[in-house]
Order: structure tokens, then C-alpha cells, then sequence
């Protein structure tokens, strides 16, 4: 494949509303409202429009959607597309890209497997399937350790997670169950104070002294660790091969159905886009930062970036075991009556587009569409 066709931003080089039990909405990200990416509507210089004008991509301005960051930046999805514009959106929170979905507001996003379980359950499994992977991995445990030195140390103390029944939640929630100890999934009262904080303000909360520690996604875990605190535990380490699903790749069905050979061009970017982020990995934490810069005002200081992207793995592979692992510990927690998820994934575009790279299938665990 051609080199993207990146200039490394000069300066740059260097450096789900689960359905709850009648509670409020969940996300895997920050905040709420979608924003218009004008400045990134690509069109391929040239080539044959598919069967749809224009292609409404969502993602989030983090690290863990990197595919799609550095993809629409680098033009590597648009070089797919021919003729067909892609039109970006950013969100700051799973509920709201869900919600654009639903309307059409966008026909394929990237999100955390959370809010896509919400979707599909909430929808009785009309709204969305699960096309591909994105990202595994970037989650951690950071703790204040002069306050906490061991896991054990975390009994009584003040520990955020990002929402209630975000994608984090849940998996501390199921870490505090498997060791012994009991905690209201509702409240985050028991024997460790579970305190929901956006991850805007958990840094200035940890540096104030009113969080003893954070399990949250990257940056926010790197940007918690520049103000002092030490990395406990990497959620990696609790799942198989070191593997868990942090961001999908989903799609309206009403869209895949009406505009499959726009899908099959878009997969085929994200596939091109991870193979190049994972041959070129210096070279795309500059590119994804430098889309981050443009989104926020702001890019990530190196001592945040560096750490931050190395716990992040970029996949095709969607992870499907670990989606339903997911289900079932929020499940356990109280927090998700028992989804039925058989169909949420359809995997045989992705599969057809790997064969044809010389490369392995990725499995749906049992939950494909029929």
C-alpha cells in the first residue's frame, strides 16, 4: 500500500447507556454533543461514486479510536470511496453517537462495546451490527501511592471510574466482586467509594487529593500518572492474551442494507488504516495527535502521549468473546437486565476483505447475524 499521504504537522514530529435498571445514560468517552468535522470531509481525488453520496463517520477525539483519527486524517478511508465524500462527526460520549446512529445523523461509528450493547438491546436488535475491531486494551488502574501501595489498599478509599455503567464502571465493579468485597453498583457506596467523574475532571480531582485513584481509559490514565500517580493495574492483564475490546466499529442496519459496497470501501480503509498505524507506529501517534490537536485546540504533551499510545493494541479483530464478557458482569453487577446479543455482529464483509489480504478471520463468539 501507497505511504499516506501525512506531512507530520511539522511541530508534531516532535513529540453505553447500558439499560440500566432505571438509571441515567452511559458513555466510554467525555461529555455529550456531537461536533461537525467539516474541515474533514474527504473526497478521493477522482474515482467512481458508490451508491451513497456521502458517508457520516462518528468517532471520539481519543487515542482509543486512533483507527479512525489517523484514517480520515491520512485519507486512507476516503482513498477507498472513489467518488463518495466522507463526512466526519465527533462525539464526546457513547449515548449521543447512538442516538445520531438511530436518526441517521451518521451511518458508521466508532465506540466502546457498552454503548453498543445498549443499542442493539435497547432496539431489540434493529439498529446496529458490529462490522469490525478497532482497539484493545488502554485501560488502567492509576492510584496516589502514598495513599495506596497494594490492591489490597483500596478497601475504603475513593476510586473514580468515568459514568455509571460505562465500560469502565462495569469492569471495576466486576474486579471489586471477584475480590470478595461489596459495593452498591447504584451508589458506588460499600467497601470501596466508587465516584463517578467525567474524565475532564478527574486529573484535577486525583492532583487536589479528593480521588485516591482512577480506573479509567487513556489518556486519562497517562495525564493522571504526569500528576504523580502510579499505574496498580492494567485491565489487560485481567483478560485473555492480554486482550479486550475497547472500540468497535458499528453501522446502521438500515445503511449496510441500503449501501453494503460503502461499507465493504470503508472497512477496507479501516483495515489499510490499522495496517499502517501497526508498520508505522511513531509515525501514527503523530498523525492521530496531530488530529487531536485540530479537534481540541490542544495536543497531548509527550509525556502523556508516549505511555498512552503503547497500552493501546489497533485491531481489526472486534474481540466478540470479550463484548459478552462485558454483558455479563454488568450484568452480575445489577446494572443490565440479560441482553440477547445474537446478531449483533455481522463479520462476513470484514472476513471477505481479510481473505482477500492474506489474512486470518476474525470470530463473532456464536453472535453473528443469521
Amino acid at each position: 500500500m501507497r505511504a499516506p499521504r501525512t506531512t507530520l504537522r511539522r511541530g508534531l514530529a516532535a513529540a453505553a447507556a447500558l439499560p440500566l435498571l432505571a438509571v441515567a445514560a452511559t458513555a466510554c468517552g467525555y461529555g455529550s454533543e456531537a461536533k461537525d468535522d467539516d474541515a474533514k470531509s474527504n473526497v478521493s481525488a477522482g474515482g467512481k461514486k458508490l451508491s451513497a453520496d456521502t458517508v457520516k463517520i462518528g468517532y471520539f477525539p481519543n487515542l482509543t479510536h486512533a483507527t479512525a483519527l489517523v484514517g480520515i486524517q491520512e485519507g486512507l478511508i476516503a482513498k477507498e470511496l472513489g467518488g463518495t465524500t466522507v463526512k466526519p462527526s465527533t462525539f464526546n460520549a457513547g449515548p449521543s453517537e447512538i442516538e445520531a446512529l438511530n436518526a441517521g445523523s451518521i451511518d458508521i461509528g466508532f465506540i466502546g462495546p457498552s454503548p453498543s450493547i445498549n443499542g442493539y438491546a435497547k432496539s431489540k436488535g434493529q439498529s446496529l451490527r458490529i462490522i469490525g475491531g478497532s482497539a484493545s486494551g488502554g485501560v488502567k488502574l492509576v492510584v496516589d501511592p502514598e495513599k495506596i501501595k497494594t490492591l489490597d489498599d483500596l478497601k475504603g478509599k475513593k476510586i473514580a471510574t468515568p459514568q455509571l455503567g460505562n465500560t469502565q464502571d462495569v469492569a471495576f465493579l466486576n474486579w471489586i466482586s471477584e475480590k470478595g468485597w461489596k459495593v452498591d453498583a447504584q451508589s458506588g457506596k460499600g467497601d470501596v467509594s466508587v465516584v463517578r467523574s467525567d474524565n475532564k475532571v478527574t486529573p484535577d480531582a486525583f492532583k487536589s487529593g479528593s480521588l485516591d485513584g482512577a480506573w479509567v481509559p487513556e489518556p486519562t490514565a497517562s495525564k493522571l500518572v504526569a500528576e504523580g500517580g502510579k499505574v496498580l493495574l492494567d485491565e489487560s492483564t485481567l483478560w485473555p492474551d492480554d486482550k479486550f475490546v475497547i472500540t468497535n466499529i458499528i453501522v446502521s442496519q438500515k445503511f449496510l442494507s441500503a449501501h453494503p459496497d460503502v461499507v465493504d470501501a470503508v472497512l477496507r480503509g479501516t483495515v489499510n488504516t490499522n495496517k499502517w498505524i501497526n508498520a508505522n507506529p511513531d509515525e501514527a501517534k503523530a498523525s492521530a495527535n496531530s488530529a487531536l490537536e485540530k479537534l481540541s485546540g490542544k495536543a497531548l504533551p509527550a509525556d502523556v502521549l508516549d505511555p498512552a499510545w503503547k497500552s493501546i493494541q489497533i485491531t481489526d479483530d472486534p474481540l466478540a468473546a470479550t463484548l459478552q464478557a462485558q454483558a455479563d458482569h454488568a450484568v452480575k453487577a445489577g446494572l443490565l437486565e440479560k441482553p440477547d446479543l445474537k446478531g449483533i455482529y455481522d463479520l462476513k464483509p470484514l472476513n471477505k476483505i481479510l481473505e482477500a489480504e492474506g489474512q486470518p478471520a476474525v470470530a463473532d463468539a456464536g453472535l453473528g447475524a443469521e
